[in-house]
């Protein structure tokens, strides 16, 4: 047998939540609290109860009890020297023990009311005094004075039995007060003892259901989330293994499968992303072995081909210098396109090379100013932008962290497309201008050339890519090409304006920092260095 079907009843424990522990211990607090309010309110209002019966009843009881006994021997006394002498003066005690008689009676009346046995008794010593006052008292008093009282010596001896009655009544009533005062005393000793031991127990219980709630609490409550938090812990500090044990109410369990339901997740995504890493990391190599393909293709097109197509082109431009005239038109144009192929390969493979050169051997960053990269620029232009006749202004540039070989390129670029592409007949106009644009800086070149219809604003971007023929116009298709990835280098972005219609208008953004460069090439240097002459 299990844990669980030897203990079936936890099982309905299992499900309680933390706020049903909390409002069941609350509750049993609340009852247990007020069951021993409860027996203590009754404890005190007994003590209180008892008390005042001790000292309001029973010892007054006593005190005025003691006072009658008084009263009615100061009666006796005054009619026994009176019906012996028949002086007149002994019968004053006699008249104030009949004051104090009544005073007594009266006062004993009220405070026995609720004593029957104690009413019983005062009506016997009422009973008592009456018949001795009846028979001796008042028969002595009404006799005359000056002289003894006949009947106090004829009934000497039926007085002194009568008053023996009062005093045995007397007596009585006194020893049941004495009797009824000790038992009241002994109660009220005996609820003292009762009162002190509840509010011991009083105590206690709340002492214990104190220590109770805390280590409840402590147990249920702490010390399952101490656990659930240490292990969080150790899965955030990257032991994703580590199981999350969930422990204590059903909230809290509920909330520790859940963090582990979430640390399984991470660990399914984390395996994925392993994977997936795994599998970039294999992609980065084959592009790394592409990338050195490449450049090792871009080496043997500067070294290996140039060679033979420089042989090409000098032994057909001597066929045509030594033999231009000698043979047929038809030969001679033959001589004419072997020459011209020549050449635009020979172009074209230097095009291709400083488009494969861009961020890799043009890599050296520095505060370069804008304005001196393209006054350069126009400078190195000059005799092309003089015979169109062209016209270039610009706004203040920046200064920007950046290569300053590709800046040169890239304006180099944009400004003889705008020269090259002009209209016909119409004086090329050109400016450059540069804003702010968040974080980046924004450069437009606007001509007022034959502009760029909207179907081809992205494929002008593509390498070797011609809207034209090369009877048109001259060029490989690659220039605005090395201009998109010159541009990208530097964390920025190249497009034509669609808003712009007289013309074309190029917009690009530039970082003020490019981007972290990429790492050094694979091609030895030995074979850079073979490359850089052709350039």
């Amino acid at each position: 047998m299990t844990g669980d079907e030897r203990r079936p009843r936890m099982r309905g424990f299992s499900t309680w939540t933390t706020r049903r522990w909390l409002r069941v211990g609350v509750a049993a607090s609340l009852v247990v609290l007020a069951l021993l309010g409860t027996a203590g309110a009754w404890v005190l209002g007994r003590t209180e109860s008892i008390s005042n019966e001790l000292v309001d009843v029973r010892s007054p009881a006593l005190t005025v009890a003691i006072r009658l006994e008084t009263a009615v021997l100061n009666q006796e006394t005054g009619i026994r020297g009176y019906g012996l002498t028949g002086i007149p003066e002994f019968i004053t005690p006699y008249e104030q023990g009949l004051t104090e008689q009544e005073a007594s009676l009266a006062q004993l009346t009220k405070l026995l009311q609720d004593d029957p046995a104690g009413l019983d008794g005062l009506k016997t010593v009422q009973d008592a005094v009456a018949k001795w006052q009846e028979k001796i008292a008042r028969p002595v008093a009404a006799t005359p004075a000056g002289a003894p009282s006949p009947v106090a010596i004829q009934r000497a001896t039926e007085g002194k039995a009568a008053f023996d009655d009062v005093r045995a009544a007397l007596s009585s009533q006194q020893e049941q007060l004495r009797a009824d005062r000790v038992r009241v005393r002994d109660d009220l000793r005996d609820t003292m003892t009762l009162r002190n031991g509840v509010f011991s127990a009083i105590a206690v219980l709340i002492a214990v259901l104190t220590a109770l709630i805390f280590e409840g609490l402590r147990r249920g409550i702490n010390t399952p989330l101490e656990r659930l938090g240490a292990d969080a812990r150790a899965v955030a500090g990257g032991d994703f293994e580590h199981p999350i044990t969930p422990t204590g109410p059903a909230d809290l369990r509920h909330l520790g499968h859940e963090i582990d339901f979430m640390r399984q997740r991470l660990l399914r995504e984390l395996a994925l992303s392993e994977d997936t890493r795994l599998r970039l990391d294999a992609q980065a190599a084959d592009l790394q072995r592409s990338n050195a393909e490449l450049e090792q293709f871009a080496y043997v097109a500067s070294h290996d081909l140039q060679e033979p197509l420089r042989k090409v082109s000098s032994f057909t431009q001597l066929l045509q210098r030594r033999y231009g005239g000698q043979l047929d038109s038809r030969a001679d144009q033959y001589i004419d396109f072997a020459v011209d192929g020549a050449n635009r390969m020979q172009t074209l493979i230097n095009d291709l090379l400083d488009f494969s050169r861009v961020g890799r051997l043009h890599n050296s960053h520095q505060s370069v100013d804008l304005d001196k990269v393209l006054e350069r620029t126009l400078s190195e232009l000059s005799v092309g932008i003089e015979e169109a006749g062209a016209e270039i202004t610009h706004d203040p540039l920046p200064t920007l962290f950046a290569d300053p070989t590709q800046m040169g390129m890239l304006w180099q670029n944009l400004i003889s497309n705008a020269v090259k592409f002009r209209r016909p007949g119409e004086t090329p106009k050109i400016h450059v201008t540069a804003a702010r644009d968040g974080e980046l800086w924004r450069f437009t070149v606007t001509d007022n050339g034959i502009g760029i219809a909207p179907e081809y604003a992205d494929k002008v971007f593509v390498i070797f890519q011609r809207l034209h023929t090369k009877d048109t116009y001259s060029g490989s298709g690659i220039g605005l090409a090395m201009c998109k990835k010159i541009v990208e280098f530097h964390g920025g972005t190249i497009g034509i304006d669609p808003e712009h219609h007289d013309g074309t208008r190029i917009a690009f953004t530039l970082a003020p920092r490019p981007p972290e460069s990429p790492g050094p090439s694979t091609v030895p240097e030995a074979a850079r260095a073979d490359a850089e002459p052709v350039r």
